[in-house]
């Protein structure tokens, strides 16, 4: 069981959650701030700022993607990517102070490129932040550990936005990832190399050039799962019209899937700890559309008949499970339908352990969230390394 400081807090948690869930669900019938142009955070909820040194190994840099919505990005990238001699474009501003202005890898020199990962925080679609204090440190530890450029995606809460608002936003940023790297192999063919020159210090070109798209990762956490299976899904019938990004694999961190037929675990884990069934039904209800809610709708429920792409297209996923999570039993069901079509889906189930036990900011320095962490990194580098990984599940 877990221990007694993790039961405590779970109680004072599920009473936070639910007073926001309740203002949240007022809101929304009452039509009060409820902007039309999506949040991808809540006020009350702590932050952590951007950093663009390596201070601890990692550079982070945010981005506003979408001149239309609020879908932002916010890039993790390992010290790996550039020479020891880090070369950086400093400014003066007007009263002499410095402004950071960006770096990029020497022009004319091999830099190393690392695989890129699209990491979709949880929160129930209601809350949670790419740039959350737990989330900025999840992300870290695994940029580190896995070697790769993180980029955590800002996708537009609920109620504000309805599905399929963080669906659509999810793949818009891999669209988005592929066309800045068409973008900036058109602009080596013009000539001169005046527009590398001129963009080299842009964030996009400094993503570009230092990642590879063809080795690409989703990884989604709790609800985000369920964004980063629709995004694989899309990904799959897109086929070469995303090239030069490709999908190679994806990570379920207990996925947010639910159904109108209860499981075992649905019954048995109804009132488990920090995310109970009753208050993820409350956000379920913010989150899908009122006229036609549904448990059983593709966002929510992966395993119901009709669904395409066939399971038989999907790229390997690596599902982890919480012993005390009441959606595991789901979870573990699609990773057993995956490997019925042949797709490498392991799953690993940590005992003892609670919903977001590896990424909820109180709980991230624990042994079991550090173990996840590595465990993802050994099967993601199965499928990232150019030379492939000795070890397998």
């Amino acid at each position: 069981m877990p221990r007694l400081a993790v039961k405590l807090y779970s109680i004072f948690f599920k009473f936070q959650q639910r007073y926001t869930l309740h203002n949240l669900t007022q809101a929304s019938l009452h039509n009060v701030n409820l902007d039309p142009f999506g949040i991808t955070s809540r006020h009350e909820e702590p932050t952590a700022p951007s950093n663009p040194s390596f201070n601890d190994g990692i550079a982070t840099k945010d981005i506003h993607i979408d001149p239309f919505s609020s879908l932002c990005i916010r890039i993790f990238l390992p010290d790996t990517v550039v020479n020891s001699d880090l070369k950086t474009h400093e400014d003066k501003s007007k009263d002499g102070t410095f402004v950071y202005s960006g770096y990029s890898p020497r022009t004319g020199e091999k830099h190393k490129k690392l695989p890129v990962m699209l990491q979709f925080h949880g929160g129930a679609f209601v809350v949670g932040s790419n740039d959350s204090v737990g989330n900025d440190v999840f992300c870290r530890r695994i940029a580190k550990l896995c070697d790769v450029i993180v980029v955590a995606v800002g996708y537009r809460l609920a109620p504000e936005s309805k599905y399929p608002g963080a669906f659509e936003d999810g793949l818009k940023v891999l669209n988005w990832l592929g066309k800045q790297a068409n973008l900036a192999e058109c602009g080596r063919w013009m000539g001169n190399g005046e527009w590398e020159k001129e963009n080299r210090c842009s964030c996009s070109n400094r993503l570009t050039r230092s990642c590879h798209q063809s080795r690409c990762v989703l990884l989604g956490v709790s609800c985000g799962a369920n964004i980063v299976d629709y995004v694989a899904r899309k990904a799959v019938e897109a086929g070469k019209l995303l090239d030069p990004v490709k999908v190679v694999a994806q990570v379920l961190m207990y996925p947010f899937f639910t159904g109108s037929n209860p499981t075992n675990s649905e019954i048995k884990l109804a009132n488990s700890y920090f995310y109970g069934k009753s208050m993820c039904m409350l956000a379920w209800k913010l989150f899908l559309p009122e006229e036609n809610f549904n448990l059983d709708h593709p966002a929510a429920n992966p395993l119901i008949p009709g669904i395409e792409p066939p399971l038989k297209f999907m790229p390997p996923t690596l599902t982890i499970v919480a012993e005390q999570d009441w959606m595991r039993d789901r979870a573990i069901a699609y990773s057993e339908e995956l490997r019925k079509v042949n797709i490498d889906a392991p799953h690993l189930e940590y005992k003892d352990s609670v919903h977001e036990f590896a990424t909820l900011d109180v709980l991230l320095q624990t042994p079991q969230a550090q173990a996840c962490a590595e465990d993802i990194a050994i099967w993601v580098k199965k499928y990232i390394s150019l030379r492939g990984h000795e070890f397998s599940y």
